[in-house]
């Protein structure tokens, strides 16, 4: 089925087809984080993005939730990184709907990425290629505005993971100093830690998936989580977020290291490198795209593969983040069924809208 088949559901889908679609897709990512961050700023702003689009507001709502590293949760569906990578627009997202908001992917050094254009669309597969690189204003800066977030009720009850990368300029045998300093500066605020390993767009980055070169990199970010636990008296706990494209033998010793240093848990699973027969886009135009990590419905099934074998290795009590592929409630009930503790999607919400969490929330119900 081509995007021009698909039905309507809403104004969404006119400005997507008429609007966004037209603009560069970097351009309409800039567009959106703006208009929320506008949005969010007017008087009532929070209240009337949540009646708009079925947020739950934190302040009122008693509706049941779910404890799940250490923070209640209204919904298990949260917001992958990569939309929101300097924290401009997290409490807006949150009115949205999602349950958590993932912050980043961010690196100890502000770095602009890699060369555009580095992010396109395939449309027929509601499908992204990014090859973003990374780009952010940097670990200290994201501190400053999470600091300012948490200053408030609001920001104190959101839950919002950071997620952190190497920075391209450091050399892979420095990597775990390097995400030291982001851990240091950014675990006071965050509400947990993910550690990016494998994001196909930073040179040399998913061989630190290799037990041997990710040990450092577990131990040190773990090191930093533990001293704000014993500072600020408040647990941070750390996952690490691994590729679809691991064997099923590195994917199992990846979940006994980070057992064995002692992580809350894994993210399961980032973008593919690979290009599956099954795409629809013309392959013509997928290879004149070059390289990236691939996104949308096609990871569907891998990703719930590594999750069922994840669950199989790790501790029963450690926390699976499964994502990539997720776009219907169904979606998420099967990655809950499956042994998913949490569920995270980002590319559906390009092709569905600001109303898709909200939505969805709605459709799982309040006991999921």
């Amino acid at each position: 089925m081509t995007y021009d088949d698909t039905p309507r559901r809403g104004p969404y889908d006119v400005l997507f087809r008429h609007v966004l679609s037209r603009l560069d897709p970097e351009q309409a990512h800039r567009f959106t984080v703006r208009a929320l961050d506008c949005a969010h700023r007017l008087p009532g702003g929070p209240q009337l993005l949540r009646t708009l689009f079925g947020g739950a507001d934190p302040m009122q709502d008693t509706g049941p939730t779910r404890r799940v590293l250490g923070a209640e949760h209204r919904s298990p569906l949260g917001l992958a990184a990569g939309f929101d990578k300097d924290g401009e627009v997290s409490l807006a997202l949150l009115d949205l709907g999602f349950g958590h908001v993932e912050v980043g992917t961010v690196t100890a050094k502000a770095q602009p990425g890699n060369p555009r254009p580095r992010s396109f669309r395939l449309i027929d597969d509601r499908a992204l290629i990014n090859r973003m690189g990374f780009n952010n204003h940097g670990a200290q800066a994201l501190a400053h505005r999470l600091a300012r977030a948490r200053r408030t009720e609001r920001g104190q009850r959101a839950v919002i993971g950071v997620n952190i990368g190497k920075s391209k300029v450091t050399a892979l045998e420095d990597a775990a100093e390097d995400y030291r300093f982001s851990a240091r500066l950014l675990a006071p605020y965050a509400s947990y830690l993910a550690i990016n390993v494998s994001s196909p767009n930073t040179p040399g980055l998913r061989d630190l998936q290799s037990v041997e070169m990710l040990r450092p990199i577990l131990e040190a970010v773990a090191e930093e989580a533990a001293a704000v636990q014993i500072r600020l008296r408040r647990d941070v706990p750390v996952l690490v977020k691994i590729a679809p494209d691991l064997h099923d033998g590195d994917v199992r010793a990846v979940a006994q290291l980070a057992a064995e240093v002692g992580l809350a848990g894994v993210i399961a699973t980032n973008t593919t490198i690979a290009r599956p027969d099954s795409l629809v886009t013309p392959r013509p135009r997928v290879e004149q795209i070059g390289a990236g990590g691939l996104s949308g419905p096609m990871l569907t099934e891998r990703s719930l593969q590594v999750l069922q074998l994840l669950r199989t290795t790790l501790p029963q009590d450690a926390v699976i983040i499964s994502c990539g592929g997720v776009t219907t409630a169904q979606d998420v009930r099967d990655r809950l069924d499956a042994g998913a503790d949490l569920v995270q999607g980002y590319t559906a919400m390009i092709y569905e809208g600001p109303s898709w969490p909200g939505r969805l929330a709605r459709e799982l119900g309040p006991h999921w």
